[in-house]
């Protein structure tokens, strides 16, 4: 008994030992001092305020629906769902650093066999053939037995706790999941949200020039009636009148199709909420300027690094639960309990039985399973810290993608301006000297059709310039902080 406490005792002392494997150091990457397209017209780089970049467009509608997607979307229920699992995980693996302690009981009606008796094999052959045995043994009897049993496998080389660091960075990988889900549904509510109030502009767009050339078409007949114009004059007119009405269904059904993907975003029927995106508004206005701080502040905001990261982490923990498997194995079981062939001493101090001691086991020979283990554990601890590494340099080209757009963007909207006035002042020329009979009637034609044109290409352009400032934004992993 005594030396059964000393091994306990000992198994014990050695529980605190150290967790065999690699410790786990977040890698060190290389940032750039500064943005290669940093320059950008409306970018701030000193500072990065973006944690509701959206209420920056100052539109109350958009204000709401990112409410509303964000207490009701699916992909984000989906993510909180896996949260939960992940959570439970580390209580599933840290159970294995404690005794699991079980209570049985059982009853049982137990007949022997009378050749199991060898002394009285050839008087038992002649016998009867009743309960009992020639030699007065009884054949059949009742057996009895409850009690409590524990094992606990102590963990002196770390391989549990392993495990358990290994759940909690994958809880940890998966709470910045959600948040990446976050970004990509803020990102993508605005921008569907810009697209609709963009595909309204260019209907406005197309609606307009569509009754200016049909006012065009009214007055050459007009005209061809009075013998002032000809037949050509009127089937010209007829048939740019026409294609400008043929680009308004495909408008609006794009116009329908993005409302309905709103309210897929917001985890709605489609049509919930066409009632309030029907109703006409302009494109939402670029704030003055864009905050994106610095792109050092990238590696702590994107929720994508952070959770490669996370993920970095949970490999490296399993290499060191994988390497444990290399070491003995070190228990602590016992059993206490009562037993009888009668219930009626089944209860009594006389049926006790007991036995505890600690038990050892090693792998002597396994045919390399374990170290091959180890090596695909070291293995998927590379891939990881590759992943890690890339997500970096993705993330970096990402926002170098979106400044360089939002900027280029800016340059091409300013000329669309210009353009638009000038196309203006061509169309009333044109009309003005078509009536005196100074210019054939294709040059109102091509100035309708050139001004309608750009006008288009303006309300692409505005919405556009939105969106890019939006993907710029979900570049830099901002919104999730909200949540």
């Amino acid at each position: 008994m005594e030396l059964n406490l000393a091994a306990g005792a000992a198994l014990l002392w050695l529980a605190g030992g150290c967790a065999v494997g690699p410790d786990y150091k977040p890698p060190q990457v290389s940032t750039p001092a500064a943005w290669q397209e940093g320059g950008q017209r409306g970018v701030d780089t000193q500072t990065a305020d973006m944690a509701k970049w959206w209420q920056a467009f100052n539109d109350s509608l958009l204000d709401s629906l990112v409410e509303r997607a964000v207490q009701s979307n699916l992909d984000l229920r989906l993510a909180e769902a896996r949260i939960r699992e992940s959570r439970a995980l580390i209580d599933v693996t840290a159970a294995g650093l404690w005794p699991a302690l079980n209570v049985a009981g059982s009853y049982s009606r137990n007949r022997s066999s009378r050749n199991a008796f060898g002394s009285f094999g050839s008087a038992g052959a002649g016998g009867s053939g009743g309960a009992g045995s020639p030699g007065g043994f009884s054949l059949e009897n009742n057996f009895f037995k409850t009690g409590f049993d524990a094992n606990w496998e102590i963990d002196i080389f770390g391989g549990t706790r392993r495990q358990v660091e290994a759940a909690r960075a994958t809880l940890e990988a998966s709470i910045e999941d959600r948040r990446s889900v976050l970004v990509t549904l803020l990102g993508d509510l605005a921008k569907n949200y810009i697209d609709l109030r963009g595909f309204q502009r260019r209907l406005a767009v197309a609606q307009a020039n569509l009754r200016a050339q049909q006012d065009t078409l009214n007055l050459t007949r007009i005209r061809f009636d009075a013998g002032l114009a000809s037949d050509f004059d009127v089937a010209q007119a007829e048939g740019q009148a026409k294609a400008t009405e043929a680009q308004i269904p495909t408008l609006q059904t794009a116009l329908k199709q993005t409302a309905y993907g709103i309210d897929i975003l917001l985890g709605a029927q489609p049509g919930t909420t066409w009632d309030e995106l029907a109703r006409d508004a302009p494109i939402p206005a670029l704030p003055p300027q864009a905050n994106v701080g610095l792109p050092v502040d990238l590696l702590r905001r994107r929720p994508d690094i952070r959770s490669a990261e996370r993920q970095l982490a949970a490999a490296t923990a399993q290499v060191g639960a994988a390497t444990a498997d290399l070491y003995p194995k070190f228990s602590l079981t016992g059993n206490i309990g009562l037993q009888s062939i009668s219930a009626s001493d089944w209860f009594t101090g006389r049926s006790r039985f007991w036995s505890i001691g600690p038990t050892i086991t090693w792998p002597v020979f396994d045919a390399g399973r374990i170290r091959a283990t180890i090596e695909v554990r070291n293995a998927q601890q590379e891939q990881a810290l590759r992943l890690y590494e890339k997500s970096v340099l993705t993330a970096f080209q990402d926002v170098e993608n979106a400044l360089v757009n939002y900027g280029n963007e800016q340059t091409r909207y300013r000329s669309l301006l210009d353009a638009v006035a000038a196309n203006r002042r061509a169309l009333q020329m044109a009309n003005d000297l078509y009536v005196q009979g100074l210019v054939p009637f294709l040059n109102v034609l091509d100035a309708e059709r050139t001004l309608y044109n750009s006008e288009s290409d303006l309300a692409v352009s505005e919405a556009s310039l939105a969106s890019n400032l939006v993907a710029l934004y979900k570049a830099l992993g901002g919104g999730w902080e909200t949540n």
